[in-house]
């Protein structure tokens, strides 16, 4: 039973940490990342893209990237569901603004100009 509890936890660090690793660019270009669900049993994940992330033209690509890894670098994941949150309603719950980084105790400096870059 504990166990469990220990392995979600562990579960939910190896996808903050694929996201830090693999998505960089996410936090550089003023996005955020954030794990909003996580059914162990489905084998399935909620992350929610925000911040700049919201609207951005390659943020199609960007999920599409993280669903494609994900799901072959944490084998206890099948599904993915990611979202920027730009046209979606306010689902089961998930309070829309309260969106909590997948990145702690990092800033983003949003003084950089630089255009956008692919995500991979």
């Amino acid at each position: 039973m504990s166990t469990e509890s220990a392995d979600g936890d562990d579960l939910n660090d190896r996808i903050t940490n694929f996201l830090r690793r693999n998505f960089p660019q996410i936090q550089m270009h003023g996005g955020s990342a954030a794990i909003q669900n996580i059914d162990r049993e489905a084998g399935s994940v909620t992350i929610q893209l925000g911040g700049a992330c919201s609207g951005c033209g390659i943020s199609p690509m960007t999920i599409q990237a993280i669903k494609s890894r994900m799901t072959k670098e944490i084998p206890e994941i099948s599904t993915v569901h990611a979202d920027t949150g730009a046209a979606s309603g306010a689902g089961d719950g998930m309070g829309g603004g309260n969106v909590s980084p997948s990145f702690p105790g990092e800033s983003s400096s949003s003084d950089s100009d630089e255009g956008p870059q692919a995500p991979f």
